[in-house]
């Protein structure tokens, strides 16, 4: 499917900062707003502007770097109907897809193909009410589930999280700090003291690139 428009704010090429893909040459396609508003949000330039753009033109455009991984994330990407027609599309031309998600809103109609990567707002996010754990029904060993770590606190939540929802069990389950709030050395120490079945990560990006645009 390649029609339907969705509002644009940057397609780029760099390495995959995060998740199972990390370090892999990606294409990133930013859609434009997002309902949500995180402390820590590092895109707040994608809340609104961008560029309208078809499907077929988001395609096109895509097509001109030679890699099999793309990476569509936001803002919240899912707040734009037509982000589910682009999902489809880029599958079916054969890519490697992922989405970089909120877990916010609705993931049930998400193309099988793409792997889901849901970020589970913690309470210093500033977000946490906006989790829709219903999502978790709809994940499998393809996507993956993020917590964000702010400070102890939001450590402690995401592991009641992981119990609660045997989120190992359905899923992969990534464990980051947040860049700038929490030293990275402490929260690998809090996993390795529980030994927690997580996949600690670090942005590589953000190492690389801090927050430059198109990055």
């Amino acid at each position: 499917m390649t029609q339907g428009r969705l509002r644009i704010t940057e397609i780029f090429y760099s390495l995959q900062g995060e998740a199972r893909t990390v370090g892999l040459p990606t294409v990133f396609v930013r859609l434009t707003g997002c309902p949500l508003r995180c402390q820590y949000c590092d895109t707040r330039y994608a809340f609104q502007g961008g560029e309208a753009m078809d499907i077929a033109a988001v395609l096109e455009q895509v097509s001109r770097y030679d890699t099999r991984y793309v990476c569509v994330t936001g803002g919240e990407p899912l707040s734009q109907a037509a982000c589910t027609d682009l999902l489809q599309a880029l599958c079916d031309v054969g890519y490697d897809v992922s989405l970089e998600t909120s877990g916010a809103l609705d993931v049930s109609n998400i193309d099988a193909r793409v792997s889901k990567v849901m970020d589970l707002k913690t309470p210093a996010s500033g977000e946490q009410q906006r989790n829709l754990f219903e999502n978790i029904d709809f994940l499998s060993i393809n996507d993956q589930v993020k917590f964000v770590i702010c400070d102890r606190n939001d450590y402690q939540w995401a592991k009641e999280i992981i119990i609660r929802y045997e989120l190992v069990n359905c899923c992969e389950v990534l464990m980051s700090p947040s860049f700038g709030q929490l030293e990275a050395k402490v929260l690998a120490e809090w996993v390795l003291e529980d030994r927690l079945p997580v996949r600690f990560q670090l942005q590589q990006h953000k190492l690389l690139w801090q927050d430059e645009p198109g990055r």
